[in-house]
């Protein structure tokens, strides 16, 4: 089922997803070489409860003989796709870092991603950063009235093709609200007109997981972390995004992290 969400309760995840965003603009200025991912972990947690918000991917039920998963992040560098757990081995100069985060807000959860830069990166790994960042956009320009989900999934899909990339088929977007994952679904592929109607007050999380090489993905031992089939890497971008008057209305905040960013650079 489906929940549309109100303005007002909208609003509310604004400010969820608006946390989310300043997470990652406070970590932004610390994803370098030497730094470990489970500091900035610690960081990122400290900053979410200090804004009167809870990290909800920690001790988020892992299922059958896999442990709750134990951070504030998804941390995954290189080959993995998502879903990597924080660790204390430090980032070194050419990595990219895909950073998750997740909190709930006065009942609501936010919910995206970035993928980083560490250091100076090589050309044909920016553009992979580059292309699954358009891609996210791609599908976003779909939320228009009388488009369905596989509008979305289409344009994703039809971009990062376009360039030779691999899209991942098993992780896909999803409906957001009390809860992280509600539906509707929203896959990186698929058919224009397919899936679920847009309608007012639908509020998803938009996430191409794309990769450099291949789409197959495989699982490691530690039961989370999910990393490309032959190794190349992969990049994530992930939006909050409601459907008002018609049309999307992107509740998290690339700017603020982009500026970061920048920062950094001077």
């Amino acid at each position: 089922m489906i929940f549309l969400k109100t303005r007002e309760e909208i609003e509310i995840m604004r400010a969820a997803a608006q946390l989310v965003s300043k997470t990652l603009a406070m970590l932004a200025p610390m994803v370098k070489p030497g730094v470990t991912p489970i500091h900035l972990d610690k960081l990122a947690e400290e900053f979410v409860r200090d804004h009167g918000a809870i990290p909800v991917f920690k001790g988020y039920k892992g299922g059958r003989g896999v442990p709750d998963f134990p951070a504030t992040l998804c941390f995954s560098i290189n080959e993995a796709v998502v879903h990597g757990i924080p660790g204390n081995i430090p980032l070194k100069n050419g990595d990219i870092a895909s950073i998750d985060c997740g909190v709930k807000l006065n009942g609501y959860v936010g919910d995206h991603a970035y993928t980083f830069a560490v250091g100076e990166i090589s050309p044909a790994t920016q553009k992979l950063i580059d292309v699954t960042k358009e891609s996210l956009y791609k599908g976003i320009e779909q939320m228009i009235t009388g488009n369905r989900i596989g509008d979305i999934s289409h344009a994703i899909q039809q971009h990062a093709e376009k360039h030779g990339y691999g899209v991942v088929r098993e992780l896909i977007g999803h409906g957001l609200g009390k809860n992280l994952h509600e539906e509707p679904e929203v896959p990186n592929y698929g058919k224009k007109t397919d899936g679920p109607k847009l309608k007012e007050g639908m509020v998803i999380a938009i996430e191409p997981m794309i990769n450099m090489g291949r789409k197959e993905i495989k699982h490691l031992k530690d039961g989370w972390t999910i990393i490309t089939a032959d190794g190349l890497p992969s990049a994530h971008f992930e939006h909050d995004v409601a459907f008002i008057d018609g049309k999307a209305d992107i509740l998290s905040n690339y700017q603020i992290i982009e500026e970061a960013i920048q920062l950094t650079k001077h």
